[in-house]
């Protein structure tokens, strides 16, 4: 591994922009400060442009095993990789599930050698597994998934023993998708009686509504607030879900947690709303859905005033042909980690909020909440996962898509900037317009 010095990088990092050069060596930041060349290290100057911790991505869906024609942890790593996310961390809800350590364990195994990014893999929840759940070894996953609302095969967890017990015993946090089902369900038939199989898409927030979000949301905070249970619900999408949660930072002066229960939102809710499903049809729908444009805009002001803490991605692609099919069979979720922290960054040249806050929300707060080491901060001694960032306008074309599937919901948008270099364990392995090396990724290791 050859040593790396960056000279005239502008760093975003821990609230504020400073002028400095960064060392790496051996993987690791070595030094930061006004810094000079040495003999046989690799000089890349960044003239002046911003030098961001990678973003690590709490929410990511890379189909394997099981679903490998439309995505697997190899070319979903790379698309994450080209776009500045250097970590990831995958849900459960693959086929077959993970249920269990010896699943977690397979997990770890297929991403070794072949993930472009630094990776972790949650555990999951059913009914059925209480007994692997109260297994968990801590080091081993960033926390434990729970869908409280519709899911796929056997990972929706709707007995309340199971629940309570679930979240009165897991050793790890808690993550939870929340959405009431039968609620859902109950829309959906009404929706199929009038429409049939071919409902519009434009009634999929209507579906899978606002109240199914509260209700189930509502439920979750009430068994962490009993237990005091570490909890993370994701994917927030309506504004009404916002008075439920803390505002303010996410730790104190001395680094350490100050909140117990946390929220998340994600890029598609932040760039698309309801008006969007007229142009882009199925290639939005997801679960939760994308809502109103009022929505979107209390997100955005939620981010900024920290009752959001994390932003994420939710990245689930599925095949151009699969998002044709009519509403009951079309299934849901975007591809979206290539072009993820772009379009964060449109929020901040539309003024919504500054870089420091993208970084807080996509970099740092995804380390700390789940204890993450050395990663997520442009810090001495830490990984050198690290982003360059240039102000220069690019448009998204269907062919630079990364991702298996092949598409992107952002084909035809004009971002104001590009990821220039990206750096994964002190590895160049993004170059602004093609992926260099081999996949350079480690396993994430959890302080706890």
């Amino acid at each position: 591994m050859t040593d790396t010095l960056i000279l005239n990088a502008r760093l975003v990092n821990e609230g504020r922009e400073s002028e400095a050069d960064l060392r790496i060596r051996a993987g690791r930041i070595d030094a930061i400060g006004s810094l000079s060349p040495r003999a046989g290290e690799t000089v890349f100057d960044a003239a002046g442009h911003r030098l961001l911790p990678g973003m690590i991505d709490d929410q990511v869906h890379f189909r394997e095993p099981g679903l490998e024609y439309k995505a697997d942890i190899a070319t979903e790593s790379a698309a994450a990789v080209a776009g500045g996310l250097t970590s990831f961390m995958d849900m459960p809800n693959t086929s077959p599930p993970t249920l269990d350590a010896a699943a977690l364990e397979d997990k770890y195994a297929r991403a070794a050698g072949r993930a472009w990014g630094n990776h972790g893999f949650y555990m999951g929840a059913s009914n059925d597994n209480l007994e692997a759940v109260r297994g968990i070894d801590p080091a081993a996953t960033p926390g434990l998934k729970v869908f409280m609302g519709a899911s796929t095969g056997n990972m929706l967890v709707d007995d309340p023993a199971t629940l309570d017990a679930i979240f009165r015993e897991s050793p790890v946090p808690i993550i939870t998708h929340c959405e009431d089902t039968p609620m859902i369900d109950a829309a959906l038939s009404a929706a199929r009686a009038q429409y049939g199989d071919d409902i519009p898409a434009e009634l999929h927030p209507d579906i899978r509504s606002r109240e199914a979000c509260i209700r189930s949301t509502r439920l979750a905070l009430e068994l962490a607030r009993r237990h005091d249970t570490r909890l993370h619900v994701l994917h927030i999408s309506t504004a009404d879900e916002l008075a439920l949660f803390e505002a303010g930072p996410l730790v104190d002066a001395d680094g350490r947690l100050r909140k117990r229960i946390t929220a998340e939102t994600c890029i598609h809710f932040l760039r698309f709303d309801r008006a969007d499903y007229a142009r882009l049809g199925h290639q939005i729908k997801c679960n939760p859905a994308i809502k109103d444009a009022s929505d979107r805009e209390a997100l955005l002001r939620a981010l900024a005033d920290d009752v959001i803490d994390v932003l994420a991605t939710d990245h689930a692609p599925h095949t151009r042909e699969e998002k044709q099919a009519p509403y009951t069979r079309a299934p849901s979720g975007l591809p979206l980690v290539q072009y993820a922290l772009v379009a964060a960054l449109e929020c901040v040249h539309e003024g919504r909020f500054d870089i420091a806050r993208v970084v807080q929300k996509f970099a740092h707060a995804p380390a700390q909440l789940f204890d993450v080491k050395e990663r997520g901060f442009l810090r001495e001694g830490y990984w050198a996962d690290l982003v360059m960032v240039e102000d220069t306008p690019f448009t998204v074309r269907r062919e630079d898509v990364l991702s298996k599937c092949g598409w992107s919901p952002f084909e035809g948008t004009t971002f104001r900037s590009r990821i220039a270099s990206t750096w994964v364990n002190g590895v160049l392995s993004w170059n602004g317009s093609k992926l260099l090396g081999a996949p350079a990724g480690r396993r994430l290791e959890f302080a706890r």
